[in-house]
């Protein structure tokens, strides 16, 4: 599955994720610091979106958001579009 999201509150503009059986597979930002969002990327590829989520939701940059917490926003939206 290949979700594309739209941050609100971000440098970043739009993050792509691609999830295969439960597990992000691929990361990738546009705009923003683009070494911590490489690295953000890195790290979570490989791992389960349940234990992705509790992990950057919450954290905060600017505007009460950052690109990690809106990674998490991205990623509880892809489980509620699995569920329906």
């Amino acid at each position: 599955m290949h979700i594309s999201y739209t941050p609100t509150g971000t440098c970043s503009r739009k993050i792509d994720v691609d999830i295969e059986a439960g597990v992000v597979t691929r990361c990738r930002f546009t705009k923003g610091c683009s070494g911590n969002l490489e690295g953000i990327s890195r790290l979570i590829e490989g791992r389960r979106v349940e234990e992705i989520i509790p992990l950057l939701k919450g954290i905060n940059c600017q505007n009460g958001t950052s690109c990690p917490d809106q990674l998490a926003h991205a990623l509880e939206a892809c489980l509620a579009q699995q569920r329906a």
